[in-house]
């Protein structure tokens, strides 16, 4: 038997259900055992208020460690960089769509919505990035599943919605997508689109019967992300975005952003590198350059000026 953990909401046990087929597949029992988290817990407080990172997995790790799960399955843009003692990553399934997509009610694009258009976000990744492009939105802070949120376009609530493309890929609800956001533009969360399958350190067993699902462009990818943001002293509620991906000729190409709108003013600074050895120590490296690069542009400044004149990221 494999006890695999998730999330209640329809999203998580959606994403985790992949899992469970693909080990049911392979000839394994497999038990849902679903944990509540305290981000499910409280849907109408903004995340910030709930707590720093990590909101959507603690209370996942605590099974695991307490051996009441044999691994968790999780959106690993929700992970913090900093590894829970006792635990360990096993596996990364290969990722859905990265970028961030719009969702408007009359089937406009981001700049053809009407003039004071109302959209809803929780994030302020992509309310700044929003704002970049259209200084006359209303961004409307939502929480909630995506049906939910979708419904407030449908009830005309709201002009448009911005959402993950993963999420509406794997509920089977992409065709409301009205548009694809995508960098230089628009940058995704770190590790967007991409699950990452927790175990507890050393568990041999599950980590052998996890090993024919795992994705090594999908690795070494979103390990260049996370690296840029541990640099950045970033955690998963920061203003900053990545997207690390594999071109044509085999290089592990890596973009990032920071992004502020202290005071009012938008600003965004980007950096990008490549590198043509893959393996993870190169992913290491490559993060912590483009990180570099960034630091050395002043985004440890745009960051100081967001937590200390700006509204606190959610």
């Amino acid at each position: 038997m494999v006890r695999v953990g998730t999330r209640g909401s329809q999203l998580a046990r959606t994403q985790t259900g992949h899992v469970i087929d693909q080990l049911r597949s392979f000839g394994f029992e497999v038990q849902e055992v679903i944990i509540s988290t305290r981000g499910d817990q409280q849907q109408t407080v903004p995340i910030a208020q709930i707590g720093n990172d990590g909101v959507f997995v603690r209370e996942l790790e605590k099974a695991l460690l307490e051996e009441r799960i044999d691994l968790a399955v999780h959106s690993l843009k929700d992970l913090p960089t900093a590894m829970t003692p006792g635990l360990e990553f096993a596996c990364t399934p290969p990722r859905a769509t990265p970028f961030d997509v719009l969702v408007s009610r009359d089937g406009v694009g981001l700049r053809d919505l009407p003039a004071d258009a109302r959209v809803g976000t929780a994030s302020i990744r992509r309310r700044i990035q929003l704002r970049a492009v259209r200084p006359d939105l209303q961004i409307v802070a939502i929480r909630g599943n995506v049906d939910s949120r979708l419904k407030r376009v449908d009830e005309r609530e709201l002009d448009a919605v911005v959402l993950a493309a993963a999420g509406l890929e794997r509920l089977g609800r992409a065709d409301c997508i009205t548009e694809s956001l995508q960098p230089p533009e628009f940058w995704p969360a770190v590790a967007q689109g991409a699950l990452v399958i927790q175990i507890k350190e050393a568990n041999q067993r599950v980590r052998e019967i996890l090993e024919p699902i795992h994705d090594s462009a999908t690795y070494l990818a979103t390990v260049a992300e996370r690296v840029l943001l541990a640099t950045l002293a970033g955690g998963c509620l920061a203003p900053i975005g990545s997207w690390g991906r594999f071109e044509a000729d085999g290089e592990l190409s890596l973009g990032g952003c920071v992004l502020s709108d202290a005071g009012g003013k938008v600003e965004m600074l980007t950096a990008s590198c490549s590198s043509q050895v893959c393996n993870s120590e190169s992913a290491f490296l490559l993060g912590r350059e483009v990180a570099e690069k960034l630091l050395s542009q002043g985004a440890q400044e745009l960051l100081d000026l967001m937590r200390d004149g700006g509204e606190p990221p959610h």
